[in-house]
């Protein structure tokens, strides 16, 4: 392997904690000087190897989406599976993560606050990230797994960030009250929502936020007129969150935040890809998911010391009731030998995660000689625990993890190796007959990140990252292909290179350009969460696969901006017999090209454009190209009363295309021409 240069920070750069653009926090463990340029609409960040993109607040307002995976498939590499609702719907980046099976296989993280949320091999059913997206200030996209060493193990796709509002963001950082209110509505489905901030500092040190949101769409109606079913919803959501500074020059801090969203499905199918009961029948199903954050952050005048410790709780429930006679596959049996049998009975069976994690790290930095060092480390306990299920055993998976991240620093070259040992234990709650009952299973991996600023604001980066995966919860059993299973980590090695330059005054005085490009390559092997397709039980030899992502970013000082937004690529799964073929969650290719103008902070326009080919739907059949078109409008009246009012009014799916979006189920077409309007009042 070559020795790739590369620029910026690399892994340390995935660690940081990011606030938004302009506001950013230099003292944040894992913060390396990144400069965020916000030419257009899109955050680009300038001096990390890492592929980070940031979609922020303003951007999620803007885009008035229902989902939070409604908002990052706009990434490059990312993937949006069957994403109309939020209990359907599951993010895939680089072909991992959500797939047409299960919400997701292990190879992405979600994190809210700290907390690691989305459930684990739900058969049929997307609950990877189910959430509103009006709870959170920015999301935050890794891709690849040079940034994922401070976040688990075999995270292959990338890592997605979400950081929820604080008080201040309303107050001003003064004490008093403030807030929000915002109303949203959405011609196809009649959808609404309403979501209203309410912010208290009692005290410079004291802040207090409550948030409650209700969103509420019926059946969507795609661009051939017809509907498309199992795409309702009505999730209430809430957010509490405070936050005490205190001790000598405010050095220390502790937060607490809690959030929750939840839907109660009456008669709806089972399988959440679909757009009826199918084979599966119906069910009632209620969908609870919450996660609570205990921070301290202990940052006096020391380079050696900023120290945080993360103590998170997500559960997620999933509560089914069958109706009886709603499956073929129930035949002439009765709904209580239906459900109580072994295969069929995942059905009706309940499911509830529930994961408990303590992250504690400290940021120093030192110097050795002519060497600059900015080193994070830290360690990490998880208990995370798994219900019983009629198809399946329940149980529990205890890990401990420690990891380090050192930047070092020696004129124009960074140096960034990063490495993270984890410690599994998979305890069964009920006897497995015949076999261990307890499983223990360790990796060592890690990443090396070079870089080289060659000046001029052009710089060259590359990276070397390799992962695996230990074994989860879900594969428990007795059988034959369960045990080898869980006995067997999962393996993958990702390379990648790249340079970016960003400056002004490119094409005219006071513009702004940045560009990045990265290529990439990741190998995985050993495979044990996916089979050959068309088999029981036999598992891939290995996947392959590569691509090229690029992002830009340009402005003028008249206001004209421009986003471009694409990924190109290709991946193939080889079977044991030597046998390949196209990787069935490949990403599609695609381009995005967002050209706006502003009129100072007063009025903002844009015209998106969104260009995929190489589709495929989740069988694997080829998918015409497609091409939409979204009209966006932002208007801050600045006058009397409307002061602190900004309406947003979109345009999605501009031409009314009847189309099926990339992996996802051939019956769930995808919207169609969709008018949305919003109106926001700050105070």
């Amino acid at each position: 392997m070559s020795n790739p240069l590369l620029r910026g920070t690399a892994a340390l750069a995935c660690l940081s904690i990011t606030a938004p653009a302009g506001a950013q926090d230099i003292n944040a463990p894992g913060y390396l000087g990144t400069l965020v340029l916000t030419a257009g609409k899109r955050d680009l960040s300038y001096g990390t190897a890492l592929a980070r993109t940031v979609v922020g607040e303003e951007e999620i307002k803007d885009r008035q989406a229902s989902t939070v995976a409604q908002l990052i498939d706009s990434v490059p590499g990312v993937t949006l599976v069957n994403g109309t609702t939020p209990q359907g719907s599951g993010i895939n980046i680089r072909g991992f993560g959500a797939n047409t099976t299960y919400g997701t296989d292990q190879k992405i993280a979600v994190q809210i606050d700290g907390a690691s949320v989305g459930s684990e091999e739900l058969y049929r059913i997307g609950t990877q990230l189910f959430t509103d997206p009006l709870l959170y200030r920015q999301v935050e996209v890794l891709r690849g797994t040079i940034g994922s060493f401070a976040y688990g193990s075999g995270i292959v796709g990338g890592v997605v960030k979400l950081e929820t509002k604080d008080a201040s963001d309303f107050t001003g950082g003064v004490p008093g009250f403030g807030g929000s209110q915002t109303l949203e509505y959405s011609s196809n489905g009649d959808g609404w929502a309403s979501s209203t901030n309410l912010a208290w500092m009692p005290a410079e040190r004291v802040e207090f936020l409550l948030n409650y949101t209700l969103r509420d769409q019926g059946d969507l109606t795609a661009g051939d007129g017809t509907k498309i079913g199992n795409s309702s919803f009505r999730t209430p959501s809430w957010l509490a969150k405070g936050k005490l500074t205190f001790g000598e020059d405010n050095a220390q801090s502790l937060s607490l935040s809690y959030s929750e969203t939840v839907a109660d499905d009456k008669d709806v199918p089972y399988d959440q890809f679909e757009t009826t009961g199918g084979s599966f029948g119906r069910v009632d199903r209620r969908t609870d998911t919450s996660q609570a954050v205990l921070e301290y952050r202990y940052d006096p005048a020391s380079d050696l010391i900023d120290l945080r410790a993360n103590l998170s709780y997500a559960d997620q429930q999933i509560d089914v009731d069958y109706i009886d006679g709603s499956s073929p596959l129930q035949g002439g049996q009765s709904k209580e030998d239906f459900c109580a049998d072994p295969f069929l009975g995942v059905i009706c069976g309940d499911n509830r995660y529930e994961t408990t994690k303590l992250t504690v790290s400290n940021r120093a930095l030192f110097s050795t000689g002519t060497v600059q060092h900015d080193m994070l480390a830290g360690v990490e306990v998880i208990r995370k625990k798994r219900l019983d299920a009629p198809s399946s055993p329940g149980g529990e998976d205890r890990r401990l993890a420690a990891f380090v991240v050192d930047e070092m620093t020696i004129g124009q070259f960074t140096v960034t190796p990063a490495l993270r040992y984890e410690h599994s234990r998979i305890e069964s709650s009920v006897p497995l007959a015949g076999v261990p009952g307890r499983y223990d299973n360790d990796a060592l991996m890690g990443g090396l990140a070079l870089a080289y600023d060659l000046g001029n604001g052009l710089s060259v980066f590359g990276s070397a990252a390799y992962t695996e995966g230990l074994p989860i919860i879900d594969d428990l059993g007795a059988g034959a292909t369960a045990q080898r299973r869980i006995g067997m980590p999962e393996k993958s090695q990702t390379l990648e290179i790249g340079a970016e330059y960003t400056g002004e005054d490119v094409f005219a005085a006071g513009d702004s350009l940045t560009l990045r490009g990265n290529f990439y390559q990741t190998k995985l092997w050993d495979i044990t969460s996916y089979t050959v397709a068309g088999s029981m039980g036999v598992d891939l030899d290995r996947v392959k696969s590569e691509g090229f992502e690029l992002e830009a970013s340009y402005g003028t000082l008249g206001g004209f901006y421009a986003d471009l937004a694409g990924h190109v690529g290709g991946a193939d799964e080889y079977n044991p017999d030597g046998t390949s073929a196209t990787w069935r969650n490949s990403p599609a290719d695609r381009v995005q090209l967002t050209l706006g103008k502003r009129w100072g902070d007063d009025l903002d326009l844009s015209w998106e454009v969104v260009h995929a080919v190489e589709r495929r739907d989740a069988l694997g059949a080829d998918l015409p190209d497609s091409t939409l078109h979204n009209l966006r409008a932002t208007w801050r009246p600045a006058a009397g009363w409307l002061d602190g009012t900004a309406v947003r009014f979109g345009v999605e799916n501009v031409l009314d295309d009847a189309y099926v979006g990339h992996l996802s189920s051939p019956t769930r077409q995808a919207p169609g021409r969709t008018f949305k309007l919003s109106v926001t009042k700050t105070f």
